[in-house]
């Protein structure tokens, strides 16, 4: 594939990625990908990895399902050993191939997926209720008028 220069593009089950639907609120929906396989100019095999999808995850602040937009858009450069990775490029993260040199380009898009999703799921839409926080909201439309370095400053005399 490296040396045809070979391009894949197409879309892919979510539920079909088992490692990954192992982490979110639901498995329906496609991801689309594309893979793009070459060498470079220094002549190190790569595959520049293209995944769009819309993850379901559980919000951790609210533990409320919601939908997660994830791009992916990164350059593997292909390595047989784990001392190869010293002459990658710096824009090129290593991927070990096995010996026969086969790789299986559903496991390649499962990993970068993980990788992309967030250690927290938090839905950036999302805030805590008042009677989570003890904050009660304030409905006067008055702010503090008194700075919040005031106690110090009366500390401090």
């Amino acid at each position: 594939m490296v040396s045809a220069r070979r391009s894949f593009e197409g879309a892919l089950p979510i539920a079909a990625l088992s490692r990954l639907c192992g982490v979110l609120a639901d498995t329906d929906g496609q991801l689309q990908y594309g893979l793009d396989f070459g060498r470079d100019e220094l002549g190190i095999s790569y595959v520049d990895v293209h995944v769009q999808a819309s993850l379901a995850l559980v919000c951790q602040r609210t533990l409320e399902p919601f939908m997660l937009p994830v791009a992916v858009d990164t350059r593997l450069g292909l390595i047989r050993q784990e001392h190869d990775e010293a002459g990658l490029p710096p824009d090129c993260e290593p991927l070990l191939v096995a010996e026969d040199g086969r790789l299986n380009p559903a496991d390649v898009i499962e990993d970068e997926l993980l990788l992309a999703l967030p250690l927290v799921p938090v839905n950036p839409d999302s805030s805590l209720p008042d009677e989570v926080t003890g904050h009660e909201p304030d409905r006067s439309g008055e702010g503090r008028s008194e700075s919040p370095f005031a106690v110090l400053r009366e500390l401090k005399k």
